[in-house]
């Protein structure tokens, strides 16, 4: 068995994704609730999960959009990283890290429901209806830092996924 010799070049190369991928999820984290370009992406993702869920009951269905903004990136990453493609992951997990900001800021809209939505219906607020089904809507802020820490430790994974996945 032949080992391979690493030269620094190797390791900068290793290392380069983490690199690029830290300023942008230090900016996402720091400026939660600014809309970026990815959003609208996101958003066709939401309403989507909203239609894929629909037949699973009310509750189900307003966690749809959601859930779809979770399970997407999610299976994308678990793809790439059953195939050893620690790019692909690091991605993945940026997008999944991202949309988990955006669900906080969503999940801590609840109550005060100022966030502008589809349609500009505020009675159809997912998060005002879930948190309020689970009688728990004063903890809306709450809801939306627990959120923001997931995002925060998504956001680490993918910095530290040379450790994980050898190339």
């Amino acid at each position: 068995m032949e080992l391979k010799e690493y030269s620094y070049k190797d390791t900068i190369k290793k290392w380069l994704p983490s690199f690029i991928i830290l300023p942008i999820a230090v900016y996402l984290v720091l400026n939660r609730g600014h809309y970026t370009w990815i959003d609208n992406a996101d958003l066709v993702i939401h309403e989507a999960g909203h239609v894929f869920f629909m037949f699973f009951g009310s509750f189900i269905h307003s966690a749809g959009g959601t859930l779809m903004q979770i399970i997407l990136p999610l299976l994308i990453a678990w793809y790439f990283f059953r195939n050893s493609y620690r790019l692909g992951v690091q991605i993945s997990l940026l997008w999944l890290g991202q949309n988990f900001v955006n669900i906080s800021v969503y999940a801590a809209d609840a109550r005060a429901r100022v966030l502008p939505l589809l349609g500009g219906n505020k009675a159809g607020h997912d998060w005002h209806y879930m948190l309020g089904e689970l009688n728990i809507l004063e903890y809306d802020q709450t809801v939306g830092y627990f959120f923001l820490g997931i995002s925060i430790m998504v956001f680490i994974t993918s910095l530290l996924m040379p450790l994980l996945i050898r190339e």
